[in-house]
């Protein structure tokens, strides 16, 4: 059963990308614009993709960051907990 949905999951995705790229192509075609305004309208939205891109995988590094960070107060925090229980059921 699990890899009947896989399966569906990367066929919509599939589906997704291609109809982006027959869409893009027919864009292309009816474009009111010439070839080279054109060329440099999408040169400029792809930079502008990558300039956001990559201020979110910064945001995402940021956040990956503080996460760790977190998590290894937290273990610190348990360990310091567990020790201390430990040290009272001696006592």
């Amino acid at each position: 059963m699990a890899k009947d949905e896989g399966a569906g999951a990367g066929s919509v995705l599939l589906a997704f990308i291609l109809g982006a790229i027959s869409g893009a192509a027919v864009a292309m075609l009816y474009a009111p614009a010439s070839g080279r305004e054109t060329r440099e309208y999408l040169g400029e939205r792809a930079r502008e993709g990558r300039e956001r891109a990559t201020e979110i995988a910064e945001k995402g590094r940021q956040a990956l960051g503080q996460g760790r960070e977190t998590l290894a107060n937290a273990i610190e925090r348990g360990r310091e907990a567990y020790q201390q229980a430990r040290t009272r059921e001696e006592a």
